[in-house]
């Protein structure tokens, strides 16, 4: 998991608990939308990594 998209998952889950805390809608949308980028981030991650991956195997043959 990179450091970036753990941020903003965590970042995002704060966002979102403060906003419904203190009713506030808007800070509670962007905790959802920001905790969603990290998910993205870390799913595109995970498939550059496989392509590397395969990449690489290809290469040593």
């Amino acid at each position: 998991m990179s450091i970036d998209s753990k941020k903003d998952m965590i970042k995002g889950k704060t966002n979102e608990t403060v906003g419904k805390a203190t009713d506030d809608d808007k800070k509670e949308l962007k905790g959802k939308i920001q905790e969603k980028v990290g998910q993205a981030k870390e799913k595109t991650d995970n498939i550059v990594d496989k392509v590397a991956e395969k990449i690489n195997k290809k290469s040593e043959k």
